[in-house]
């Protein structure tokens, strides 16, 4: 009846379905990586942070780098105000 028999392993020939055929259908990956200098193989934190600060020096569009300096700026005196700083204290009477 087949009790010593082993099973048969069945493959499946898979493809997904919007599978162009180029590359790995299961690899994840992210739209820009390819554009990007901050995503790879950023070895420490201090690696990262040097390659973050030149992407950001060197970027094209110096609009983006002004807003994003305002919204710390503004993120920052939030901060200030939550946990009570004196700003007095850097304007003369």
């Amino acid at each position: 009846m087949g009790l010593l028999k082993l099973r048969k392993n069945k493959k499946f020939n898979y493809t997904p379905r919007y599978y162009k055929g180029e590359g790995n259908p299961y690899e994840i990956k992210h739209k820009f990586d390819e554009h990007r200098v901050t995503v790879g193989n950023n070895a420490g934190l201090k690696n990262k942070f040097n390659n973050a600060v030149n992407d950001f020096k060197n970027n094209p569009n110096k609009q983006a780098n002004k807003r994003v300096l305002i919204i710390v700026a503004i993120l920052v005196l939030v901060f200030l105000f939550i946990i009570g700083f004196d700003l007095s204290i850097f304007f003369s009477k």
